[in-house]
C-alpha cells in the first residue's frame, strides 16, 4: 500500500474521539437497522416515537394516542412518557395542547437539522429525493471547506487526512471499519476549514454522510476504486495547498457519489416492486 504521508496517532484519537461525540457516539448499530437509543427508557422512546412519526405511522396533524393507551403500548411510566414528548417537542416533531391532547406538527416545522430527526428520516427508507436535499447540502458545504483546507494545510491537518485516506485504502474491501475511516476524511476536512460554522455543521454532515455511505456501499462492503481515487485527488490537492483544485475534486466526487446512491434506491424499489407483485 502507497504511503501518502507520515500519520499521527494522537490526531487519529482526536479524530476518532470526535466522531464518536454527540448523537454518533450514542447510537449502537446491528448492521443496517434503526439506530438503538440505550441511554435511559424515554430517550430509546422517543427515538422509536420519532422513526414512526417521521415514517407517517402518525401523520401530520394527526394527534397521537391518548396517555394511558401508550403507556400501555409500550409498559412505560406517564413520567416516562412526559420526558420522551419533551424530547421530540424540542425536536418540534410534536405539540402537546392541554384538553386537546398531542399533536404531530406540520413536517415544515420539524428541525431537519437535528442529527437525531435526519437519521430517523433515513431509517425509514428514504427516498430519493430527500437524499438528493442532503448531498445539495453536502455540495454548498464540503467544496468549500476542502478549498479553506487547502489554502493553507497545517502539518496536522496533512497527516489526520492522510490517515484516514490510508484506512480508506486499507479496508476499502470491507475488511475493516470503512465508514469510520471515511467519516474521518470528511470530517477532517470541515474542521481543517478553519470556520467554525462549517465546522459546527459537523453532527448534521456526520450522520448524513454515514447514512449515504450505508446506501452507497450496501452495508459498507467495499468502495468503488475510482471513488477512491477521487478521495486521493481531494487529499493531494489540500496537501499541495492547491483550494481550486480541492474543491474542484471534492464537487467531483460528489456529484458522482450520489449517482452510486440514486442506483441503490433504484434497485431497492425495483426489488420491493418485484416482491410485492408476488
Amino acid at each position: 500500500m502507497t504511503r501518502v504521508g507520515k500519520l499521527s496517532s494522537s490526531a487519529a484519537k482526536r479524530r476518532r474521539a470526535a466522531s464518536n461525540h454527540g448523537f454518533a457516539g450514542r447510537m449502537a448499530r446491528r448492521g443496517d437497522e434503526a439506530p438503538v437509543f440505550g441511554r435511559n427508557i424515554y430517550s430509546q422512546l422517543a427515538g422509536r416515537l420519532g422513526e414512526e412519526i417521521v415514517a407517517g405511522i402518525y401523520p401530520a396533524g394527526s394527534l397521537l394516542p391518548n396517555a394511558q393507551d401508550m403507556c400501555a403500548r409500550f409498559s412505560v411510566s406517564r413520567t416516562a412518557l412526559r420526558e420522551a414528548y419533551s424530547i421530540l417537542s424540542a425536536k418540534a416533531l410534536i405539540l402537546a395542547r392541554p384538553k386537546i391532547g398531542t399533536r404531530v406538527r406540520p413536517k415544515s416545522e420539524w428541525n431537519l437539522l437535528d442529527p437525531e430527526v435526519l437519521a430517523w428520516h433515513l431509517a425509514a427508507t428514504p427516498s430519493e429525493h430527500l437524499v438528493d436535499e442532503l448531498f445539495a447540502l453536502r455540495q454548498m458545504v464540503e467544496p468549500p471547506a476542502a478549498a479553506l483546507a487547502a489554502a493553507a494545510p497545517s502539518r496536522e491537518t496533512v497527516w489526520t487526512i492522510a490517515d484516514a485516506y490510508e484506512r480508506m485504502e486499507r479496508f476499502k474491501n470491507g475488511e475493516g471499519d470503512l465508514i469510520g475511516a471515511d467519516l474521518d476524511f470528511h470530517m477532517a476536512i470541515l474542521e481543517a476549514s478553519g470556520n467554525r460554522f462549517l465546522a459546527a455543521l459537523g453532527g448534521l454532515i456526520h450522520t448524513a454522510l454515514e447514512c449515504t455511505f450505508r446506501l452507497s456501499w450496501r452495508g459498507a462492503a467495499s468502495i468503488q476504486d475510482n471513488r477512491l481515487y477521487q478521495h486521493r485527488g481531494v487529499f493531494e490537492a489540500i496537501r499541495d495547498g492547491d483550494p481550486e483544485r480541492a474543491r474542484e475534486r471534492m464537487a467531483e466526487l460528489l456529484g458522482d457519489s450520489i449517482g452510486d446512491v440514486r442506483e441503490y434506491l433504484r434497485q431497492r424499489d425495483t426489488a420491493v416492486g418485484v416482491a410485492t407483485a408476488r
